[in-house]
């Protein structure tokens, strides 16, 4: 069973998550919180696998609580979603760079929705749909510069690996890089998982965004 936290100072927005999560058997609701102080504590107190949160609260934000769960080595096991306006929020760029795994509009379709945090609870990224993909590449052309540091650290990857972690980086999957690099999938599995232990990164998101901030993946591709 997959449980649930729920962080978003709407109460009708959290009222339909919860009979959408509910309504699935291998998901549930652990509790709800309005602002992310709460939502600190109740994760703390709940250990969830996943936290829908809302960037926008007031009092803490879902930035600083983004940041508060994902320094707290008690709560490893636990991911963090970020719900975006898409347009209007600035910040999650910095709140995946902070631990997050990934993010959500919060007009995504339910079904998308339950993929993500199925997706999310098994250790991947949420690097889809396209309009994820593009808006990280927006926020990483605004971000503050750490190209040089970010060059450096991928210098311990073998050029395979660099290969793999730019094709993450344009938010392919497993299957997607085995298929571009003419590579079976447990192979391109194991290509990511080396790059993330070289690299020292918790998850998907995290490679996505040392490939922008490093240079092996730039801003901008083709809708097809």
């Amino acid at each position: 069973m997959i449980g649930v936290v729920l962080a978003d100072d709407q109460v009708l927005l959290r009222a339909g998550l919860r009979a959408l999560l509910d309504a699935e058997p291998d998901l549930t609701v652990l509790g709800e919180a309005s602002d992310g102080r709460e939502a600190v504590e109740l994760v703390r107190a709940l250990r969830p696998d996943v936290v829908l949160m809302d960037i926008r609260m007031p009092g803490t934000d879902g930035l600083e609580a983004t940041r508060l769960v994902a320094a707290d080595p008690d709560l490893a096991g636990t991911r963090v979603i970020v719900l975006t306006t898409f347009d209007l929020d600035e910040y999650v760029f910095e709140a995946i760079r902070s631990g997050a795994s990934g993010f959500l509009v919060k007009d995504t379709e339910p079904p998308e929705l339950l993929r993500a945090v199925r997706a999310v609870a098994a250790g991947d990224a949420l690097l889809s749909p396209r309009v994820t993909r593009r808006l990280i590449g927006e926020f990483a052309t605004r971000s503050r510069p750490t190209a040089g540091a970010a060059a450096d650290r991928v210098g311990v990857l073998t050029e395979r690996e660099r290969e793999v972690v730019a094709l993450v980086g344009e938010g392919l999957s497993n299957d997607e890089i085995a298929d571009r690099l003419v590579l079976s999938p447990a192979t391109a599995k194991t290509h990511v998982s080396r790059a993330m232990v070289k690299l020292h990164l918790r998850d998907r998101a995290q490679v996505v965004v040392l490939a922008y901030e490093s240079g092996l993946v730039r801003p901008g591709w083709s809708d097809d």
